[in-house]
This record gives structure tokens, sequence and C-alpha cells, in this order.
């Protein structure tokens, strides 16, 4: 037993190293938030196009999806710190390129599927390593403390990200790169001052030992979830709703600017995402009380089945906001049971791995439900595009009511 969990631990507010991570974090997500409403808007206003818009989305996705499972064996060996580093240098360099591209007006469709491509290729890399550093700097008996404040962040930066990114880009074009930008050298300020403790690797963790390195297996988070009924059952299950649900974000732009709302309001009904997720983190114990973990999957599922259709509604921003609260209420109750299921019960070496691989798995459907979505809404009615991906839910939700392995998980001891 180390030394220090045999007194009570600090509160988290007084571990400094835990705070430098939550703050980079927090900017960084926040930029985000602020570029993806101005990626949408600049390229709405470019082409004129939803499938353009959906193909910028797609891109990153595919890039995250390519990227997860090297990433993965790469954290596994070498220095999360480090890695964190160079992803969000990486980012701010190529939003700052974005800015000057939109001030000089060379800013082509071309170089924004290249942002799009290195932004998704670095997610991975820098995501897993922000949770991995989670659990370096706090204690045991503290981390579901710590992933609360983390989706307390995520809730709050979701909030403030899509109406600030709307308002500045009614100012101008340029200015929510701009913040973007300088939020990811904020970030990349708060990793570089963030000194991690003995217990954390740094590096090839065979290298002090002077033994030979040996080649990571890469297939190894994917191979230990796939051999697991419950885990293969469960994770096929979130693929279906991340592949429906990711679009939600592009296709509420894409119906409240065929209603002509201005781009400030467009941005506020942004944020009833974040709302939901604020809401659902309270929600998020009494559910995992209340329900199994497969039953509680179905549920959201199946519950999100009649929000996608009434979305496409005609009754402005404020029901647009309203739906997207209550889509987003039970996603912080899946991202827990991720956390509970799965990272915390593969050990530390194999950690880096699987957590990419949950990342892989869940998103293999992000880029072809990015694309369909903006080609949808290109060809055919909102009203069409909606009930599609409603179906689409409902059948993957049915077919896993058919499974043993959904009805019968439970939660670990």
């Amino acid at each position: 037993m180390r030394d220090d969990e045999t007194t009570a631990p600090a509160p988290l507010w007084r571990n400094s190293r835990f705070q430098l991570v939550w703050t980079g974090s927090a900017f960084s997500v926040l930029g985000i938030e602020v570029a993806d409403i101005g990626y949408s808007l600049v390229i709405l206003a470019l082409t004129g196009s939803p499938a353009q818009a959906g193909l910028f989305g797609a891109v990153q996705a595919a890039a995250a999806l390519i990227a997860g499972l090297p990433a993965g064996a790469f954290l596994d060996r070498h220095d999360h710190r480090g890695t964190l580093l160079v992803t969000e240098g990486t980012r701010a360099v190529v939003t700052a390129g974005v800015a000057l591209g939109l001030t000089t007006g060379d800013l082509t469709s071309g170089a924004l599927l290249a942002a799009a491509f290195v932004l998704g290729a670095t997610q991975p890399f820098g995501g897993a390593a922000r949770l991995l550093l989670v659990r370096a700097v706090v204690l045991p008996n503290q981390l579901t403390r710590a992933l609360t404040q983390e989706e307390i962040r995520t809730g709050s930066t979701q909030l403030a990200g899509p109406p600030l990114g709307g308002f500045l880009y009614g100012l101008s074009s340029t200015l929510p790169f701009v913040f973007t930008a300088l939020s990811f050298a904020i970030s990349f300020g708060c990793a570089l001052f963030l000194r991690i403790p003995h217990s954390e690797p740094e590096g090839d963790v065979q290298a002090d030992s002077g033994a030979p390195r040996q080649k990571a297996d890469i297939l190894a988070g994917i191979k230990g979830i796939w051999n697991a009924p419950t885990l293969r059952a469960a994770t096929l299950l979130v693929t279906a709703i991340n592949t429906t649900g990711a679009p939600i974000a592009l296709i509420a732009v894409v119906i409240l600017r065929k209603q002509s709302v201005a781009p400030w309001l467009i941005g506020f009904a942004m944020s009833g995402m974040a709302l939901g997720v604020l809401a659902g983190a309270v929600l998020v114990r009494p559910l995992h009380r209340r329900f199994p973990p497969g039953f509680l999957l179905l549920g959201v599922a199946l519950a999100e089945v009649p929000l996608f259709a009434a979305l496409a509604l005609p009754f402005g921003p404020w029901w647009v906001t309203a739906i997207l609260f209550c889509a987003m209420l039970g996603v912080p109750a899946l991202r827990v049971l991720a956390d509970v299921l799965i990272f915390r019960q593969v050990p530390d070496e194999r950690r880096g791995r699987t957590i990419t691989a949950v990342m892989t798995l869940f998103g293999m459907g992000v880029p072809a439900g990015t694309a369909i979505s903006g080609l949808l809404l290109q060809y055919f009615s909102t009203l069409t595009a909606m009930l599609t991906l409603a179906a689409t839910l409902a059948l993957a939700a049915l077919y896993s009511l058919g499974k043993p392995a959904i009805r019968q998980a439970r939660w670990p001891e």
C-alpha cells in the first residue's frame, strides 16, 4: 500500500497535478466546442452544401478511427505527458493555420479536409493520454470523484462552447479559430508544467530494467473486449448509438439554418446538449443503482428513437434545444458504464490499448453516420433523414434486446 493511502486523502481541489490536467482539459474541450460550430458555419458559408459539412466530420472521425489502435500501443510504451504536449501543440498550429487562411482568403475545401484529418488523427492520442494522466495523479479511491469532475467539465464546456462559437462567428469568421488555437496553447502550457508521480511509467516500462523492448500487441485491447460476450454485445449497441447520434449537432445546425435562425441563436440552441450532459451526470448513480448495465444500454437506445424523429419538426430553436437536452441525458451514464465495466478491469500495462480500443470500436460507425446524414440532408427532406436514423437505431436496439449477453449483464462487484 502506498504511504499516501494510509491517511485520509487531500481533497481534489488541493491536488495541483489533477487541477493542471483538469484545467488543460477544460480549455482544450472548450476550444473544440467553439471550433466545431465554426467549422460547420464556415463550410456551409463557403460551399452551401450540408454534404460538404458532413464530409468534414466524416474525415475527422475516420482519421480518429485509423489512429485509435496505434495510439493505444504507443501510449502503453511511451510518456503520456509528452504525448499530450505533441497533441496539443499540433492542434494549436493547425487551428491557427485555418484562422490565417480565412484572414487571407486562401482557405480551400481541401485545406479544411486536411485539417480535419490531422485534428482527427491526434484525438485518440490526446484523449487517451489525458484519461491515463487522470489515473496517474489521483488516488484510486478518488478516481470516481475525479471522473465526475471531468463529466462536469465536459458539460460546462459544451454549454459555453456552442453559444460562444456562434457569437464569435457573428463578429468575424476567424475569431472561433483564433480562440481555439489559444485554448490549445493554454492546454499545452498546463501539460508543460505538469509533474507526474514516480509511479507513472515514463517511456517504455521495460527500459529501466535493461530488457529489450517488445513490440506491443496492437490488437490486445480489441481481443480482450471481443472475447467477452457481454462487452462485445454492449460495444456493438453503443456503436449503433454513436453511428446515428454523432451527426446530431450537424443535423441541428442544418435544420436551424433552413429556418433562417441567427448564428448566435444556433449556438445557444446547441447548448441543450451540454445542459443534458450536466443533468445526466446527476442521474448516473440512480440509474446505475436501479438498472443492470444491459437494460440501461437498451433503455438509452430506445429513448433516442422518438427524439431523433421529433428533431425534424419545424418548431424553432427552443424545440431543438429541448430535443438535444433530452437526447444527452443518458450519455454520462454510458460513459461511466464503460469506465466501470472495462477500464477498471484491465491491468495498467494494457490500459492504453484498451481505452483506445473502446474509442475505436465505439467510433466505427461515426464516419459513415456523419457522411450519410449529410447526404440525406442534401438530397432528401429533413423528416426523411431523421426517420431513417431513428429506424436504424430502433432496429439495432431490437436486435440487441434478443441477445442474452445484454439482458443478463451485471455490474462487477
